[in-house]
């Protein structure tokens, strides 16, 4: 069955106003409209019927200038098709970090929303080292869940970079639980990856599945 989500943007709002930090983003409709961010950015088209960017080449990395990324927004926005409604281009402060987490929330049909926390990027499938909890959790659950990951030698200081602040974890999981407990209509929420960035976890993409269509 069909499972209508918000944009990127609408998701990135919404699990924001939950406590998950977010990379710093605007969207727009036309390479002409100004922008106030700081390069390097990233750039990807967005909509409600566009769930995986990546596969379709709607996304642009590593932009560092005003002209190159006017070009990738004309680029993107003519990428566009009649299928994907009303689009936008979300353009992102690139975040960069050598660990990626991942984090969201998946509805069993029994037991409802369960609350997801693993390693990403390309350890995801190596390791698939993930834990889960069903919702609601509290923060001695989330530290439980941050405790069961396998990796734990990634959680701390790697590579010149400091241990994830754990304490910023939590919140965003507990954050995530209230989020997916307190709404009936959110089946899925995905936040990957969470880039940790100086020890902070970063969500630099998010997508929020709902059972029916849904304005916020």
């Amino acid at each position: 069955m069909w499972v209508p989500t918000l944009s990127e943007a609408d998701s990135r709002v919404l699990v924001a106003a939950a406590g998950v930090p977010v990379s710093s983003f605007v969207t727009v409709t036309s390479a002409d409209e100004p922008i106030d961010i700081e390069f390097p950015v990233v750039a990807k088209l967005c909509g409600e019927a566009i769930a995986h960017k990546s596969e379709r080449g709607l996304v642009r990395l590593g932009i560092n200038s005003t002209d190159d990324l006017k070009a990738a927004i004309t680029e993107l926005l003519a990428a566009a098709t009649p299928e994907d409604g009303d689009v936008s281009v979300l353009v992102s402060t690139m975040i960069e970090g050598r660990r990626e987490l991942i984090a969201g929330v998946t509805t069993d049909p029994q037991f409802g929303p369960t609350v997801m926390l693993g390693f990403g990027g390309i350890l995801a499938e190596a390791v698939a080292d993930v834990t889960f909890r069903l919702a609601p959790i509290s923060a001695v659950d989330a530290g439980e869940m941050i405790d069961e990951l396998a990796s734990q030698k990634l959680l701390g200081e790697f590579r010149g970079e400091p241990a994830v602040n754990r304490d910023e974890l939590i919140t965003l999981m507990v954050g995530l639980s209230e989020l997916a407990a307190g709404r009936d209509d959110i089946e899925a929420i995905d936040l990957n990856p969470l880039i940790i960035a100086d020890g902070h976890p970063i969500a630099v993409d998010a997508l929020v599945e709902l059972t029916e269509a849904t304005h916020v």
